[in-house]
């Protein structure tokens, strides 16, 4: 079962704030731990956007081998 909450961002701050100290060092190190994981997944993305792809020529040559390839395996 899951309960979903609308809790306004100042009441959030107010929680925040009223928490014990180990409470509050817990809470903060799951937000960072998920800012971390954001920040990994849009490196990636840049990363694999960025990347290196093959021209119309690679790709035609790399099919060429496969072909090859296929051909001696069930010969």
């Amino acid at each position: 079962m899951q309960v979903k909450l609308d809790i306004k961002f100042e009441q959030l701050v107010q929680l925040a704030k009223e928490m014990p100290a180990k409470e509050w060092k817990k809470f903060k190190q799951e937000v960072e731990s998920s800012k971390s994981n954001e920040t990994q997944t849009s490196d990636l993305i840049e990363f694999l956007l960025s990347a290196p792809t093959f021209k119309k020529e690679q790709l035609e040559t790399i099919a060429k081998t496969r072909k090859a390839i296929n051909q001696w395996r069930t010969n």
